[in-house]
């Protein structure tokens, strides 16, 4: 089966795809590529990203790419990354989208963990809640909307370097109350960070995005996830039967500067059984600032 690696993406460079050119390759995951792209109307740098038809031979590949679009074309809040086109080409499907100048969370966290002060190996707690508190607020609001990301990980989160703006991308299996697919029983997310629910394809909802959040935020203050080291689908299987057992330590055991509100507000994000959590985004946050006004850091 291809695979993105045996494409050569440099092909595609000078293409044309609806007003846009792409210029530059930015990087690349397991199935599609993001490219920098050249809006000549109105004289601005965009991120493109492509779908290569080799590898969405599926209906349901290509429908889950168009939807994304549809879904995000709908959203419009400041820290989601807006789509501004989509179409496809002879080889590939496309999506224009804002180009965000900066890092993403998976490359600042492990930019902070190679720090050679060991008290700097950590994020700042006010930048962390700063940037978790934006997360839920751009989840709360796609939430309300009807539509649940469903891979909430560091590596989908962006923070643009001039404003510290967090903001959510990658909506690619995102599943909303009207998606056909929907209710189907297929498996997608990234293990670590999905729910129980969603690794034993149960029914979901904006909880199980909360519990993907609670994940990043005990990632974010203790400086790293105690988790068993085997494979992915021993994971998955983990998270299916014995969720109890996916993290070894508390968040405080890991790092003892954790005091015991704001381990309470991580245990209680990543509680195995939804109804234990959070009921909403709003919740999540409020209990976070209140966190930070207690211990004085607002």
């Amino acid at each position: 089966m291809a695979s993105i690696a045996s494409i050569d993406l440099t092909q595609y460079i000078g293409t044309s795809v609806g007003t846009v050119t792409l210029v530059k390759l930015l990087g690349q995951g397991g199935m599609g590529a993001v490219f920098i792209g050249y809006q000549a109307s109105l004289k601005r740098q965009v991120a493109v990203k492509i779908l290569p038809k080799i590898l969405a031979s599926s209906k349901r590949a290509q429908q889950m790419f168009r939807d994304e679009a549809e879904t995000v074309g709908i959203l419009n809040h400041p820290n989601i990354v807006p789509v501004y086109e989509m179409g496809e080409t002879g080889d590939f499907f496309f999506q224009v989208m804002q180009l965000v100048v900066g890092h993403d969370l998976r490359n600042i966290i492990g930019k902070a963990r190679k720090h050679p002060v060991p008290t700097r190996r950590i994020l700042p707690v006010p930048e962390t809640t700063q940037y978790i508190c934006q997360i839920l607020d751009a989840l709360g609001y796609a939430h309300e909307e009807g539509v649940f990301h469903l891979d909430i990980k560091p590596a989908n989160i962006l923070i643009d370097d001039r404003f510290k703006r967090a903001l959510v991308a990658d909506f690619g299996i995102a599943r909303t109350v009207w998606a056909e697919y929907s209710s189907t029983s297929t498996l997608v997310g990234t293990p670590t960070y999905m729910s129980p629910e969603q690794a034993a394809c149960a029914a979901i909802d904006g909880r199980t995005d909360i519990y993907s959040v609670g994940v990043m935020l005990m990632e974010m203050t203790a400086g790293f996830l105690p988790t068993n080291k085997e494979p992915v689908a021993e994971m998955i299987k983990r998270k299916r039967t014995a969720p109890d057992t996916f993290f070894t330590a508390r968040p405080s055991e890991i790092n003892p500067s954790i005091n015991s509100e704001l381990e309470a507000i991580i245990v209680k994000a990543i509680a195995v059984r939804p109804e234990n959590r959070f009921a909403d985004c709003l919740e999540f946050k409020t209990r976070l600032e209140a966190y930070l006004r207690n211990c004085g850091l607002t």
